[in-house]
């Protein structure tokens, strides 16, 4: 089966109905209206011009035939020519069957199975992450998933910013300030990285030792890459916690430097095929395409100082990576304002031909406070990540007295599912806004209501003891109908996911499948009911539909708690 069993099962009885007619494509699509109909086709308008007759003769004729299949309960033609199909409940019940016994409720694999390499994260090491860290953690986190799910080997870079400006200042720090390398502390490096940061702003001759420190180390400095190593230990160490605290993990922690004996040979392409030249003394690469209604200004790959930039050390990793791993994607999960800087990377790589791999940049927008500004802690500064994460929590326990009794691994895996839902539940490539209070709360579109709806499911089967059972033929009522159409988008869902990079098609299809949840248990009491199997039937129907949800939060990255 395709992206949607249910739609190519649909679309393939219609291209036999069709008889004698011609249609290129036959396409069915889920009724905007499900009190009238479940899924329509609307080809008849197409082939009313090409047979010359109205096309209500020809859903009339086409539907007289689909009457015939056992898979409609009803199906009928609709002024001026759709043709509305309402599912049996033994096809619908048939399909829910095998998505319960197969692995991966039926998904089918993609084929074949390719190689991905996904970039996201992009701390910058003597750096503290910050709330601008957040984004690039969950969004690339949750794609990462969505990948592997369908069947992709997927290999994961965390691709350090270590190559920079910020590690000559921070050694130029602790030369001044006489802090040996074995004496340098966390705390050393969130002081010493902002204050010198600040001074090289104010002080020309300080920015340029600083400078020069950075371009000794790219050189190979001996003696700064011992200060470097302590610098990346620490840094590590701290970023590993802070991704750990998010469930956020990586194959490789990778950064710049790993990438820089790679630049010289990407450098020496680029002069053989004289695609770089020098310009104002530095080496430069033309990217412009005749097709770019913009500007596009060139890559500078060496300054004229003979320091290297980002725009090399990702060439590098390019190169790389093709050499590692021959990928067949790679993908840069990044804040959307680089989209010209990946442009200028992904052509000048291209140019050079130094990877066959498509290379895409998967963007997104900012976290905004209520205010609609980039979001600010309680007292106004740009928070760090450890800031946020107990301003959140704390914003949890306030809302509801037993909050405080839970223990700390459960607090940590709520205060994920608020970070997580309240961003990926938006387009990537949009800014939000961040209301802590608001995605706090158990009640609408939040972390909580998901959770508090899968641990009210869970708990439902523990009370009824459910062990499993077969699914009959009978659907009971609209509420029960509702719920069950809605399981049978699992694999659309999942595949547009992927298709699209979006993890908020995921997160939307949750929430609407816990907002069918309730309204099904709000309205068909199970505990106490006599019909066995009625009985038996919803709750393979509970067992399923939690399953699922698991899974799909998994793929946000959203850990389940013990309790709420």
């Amino acid at each position: 089966m395709g992206e949607n069993m249910v739609i190519e099962a649909l679309e393939n009885v219609l291209k036999e109905a069709l008889g004698t007619y011609t249609l290129d494509t036959v396409n069915v699509v889920k009724a905007n209206r499900p009190d009238l109909c479940d899924y329509q086709f609307d080809g008849a308008f197409k082939l009313a011009k090409q047979y010359k007759k109205s096309p209500m003769e020809i859903a009339e004729e086409i539907v007289a035939t689909l009457r015939e299949s056992s898979y409609f309960e009803k199906v009928e033609a609709a002024s001026p020519g759709f043709i509305n199909m309402t599912l049996a409940s033994t096809f619908i019940n048939q399909i829910l069957c095998d998505m319960r016994e197969k692995s991966k409720f039926n998904l089918p694999k993609m084929e074949p199975s390719l190689t991905y390499v996904i970039d996201y994260g992009g701390p910058n090491i003597a750096k503290p992450l910050h709330v601008g860290h957040l984004r690039p953690a969950i969004v690339g986190e949750s794609i990462k998933r969505i990948v592997s799910y369908v069947g992709h080997n997927v290999i994961s870079d965390v691709h350090f910013g270590d190559f920079g400006l910020q590690i000559g200042e921070v050694i130029y720090g602790m030369q001044e300030e006489n802090i040996s390398i074995e004496d340098v502390t966390l705390e050393d490096l969130n002081r010493l990285y902002p204050q010198i940061s600040k001074l090289c702003k104010e002080d020309e001759k300080v920015k340029e030792k600083c400078a020069n420190i950075t371009k000794e180390l790219q050189d190979g400095s001996l003696e700064y890459e011992k200060y470097y190593q302590k610098i990346f230990d620490l840094s590590k160490k701290d970023i590993v916690r802070i991704y750990k605290y998010l469930d956020v993990d990586f194959d490789l922690w990778y950064g710049e430097m790993d990438a820089r004996v790679f630049i010289p040979l990407v450098e020496e392409i680029l002069l053989n095929k004289s695609l770089a030249y020098h310009s104002e003394g530095a080496l430069v690469v033309d990217v412009y395409e005749d097709t770019d209604s913009k500007e596009m200004p060139p890559l500078i790959f060496k300054k004229s100082n003979g320091a290297y930039l980002y725009g090399s050390t990702d060439m590098a990793t390019i190169y790389q990576r093709e050499k590692d791993f021959q990928p067949d994607y790679i993908l840069y999960v990044a804040d959307t304002r680089q989209s010209l800087h990946f442009k200028q990377v992904f052509r000048a790589s291209t140019k050079a031909g130094i990877t066959d791999a498509h290379l895409e940049h998967l963007g997104f927008g900012t976290i905004n406070g209520i205010d609609g500004k980039p979001y600010k802690t309680r007292n106004g500064q740009t928070p760090k990540l450890d800031d946020l994460f107990k301003e959140v929590e704390e914003l949890f326990v306030e809302s509801k007295e037993t909050n405080k009794d839970m223990s700390e691994e459960d607090r940590r895996k709520i205060v994920g599912s608020i970070l997580k839902f309240a961003d990926l539940q938006n387009n990537r490539e949009k800014d939000y806004i961040f209301d802590g209070k608001k995605f706090s709360d158990v009640v609408g579109k939040t972390g909580p209501y998901i959770l508090y709806t899968y641990l009210r499911i869970k708990r439902i089967l523990e009370l009824e003891k459910y062990k499993g059972s077969k699914l009959g033929n009978c659907i009971y009522n609209a509420y029960d109908r509702g719920l069950r159409i809605q399981l049978l988008d699992f694999h659309k869902t999942i595949l547009s996911a992927y298709r699209l990079r979006l993890p908020s098609v995921i997160a939307t299809y949750i929430y609407d499948l816990c907002v069918s949840l309730n309204t099904f248990y709000q309205n068909n009491h199970i505990s106490g009911l006599e019909d066995i199997e009625k009985k038996q039937n919803w709750l393979f129907i509970l067992a399923l539909a939690k399953d699922m949800l698991k899974e799909l939060l998994y793929l946000l990255g959203i850990e389940i708690p013990s309790m709420m």
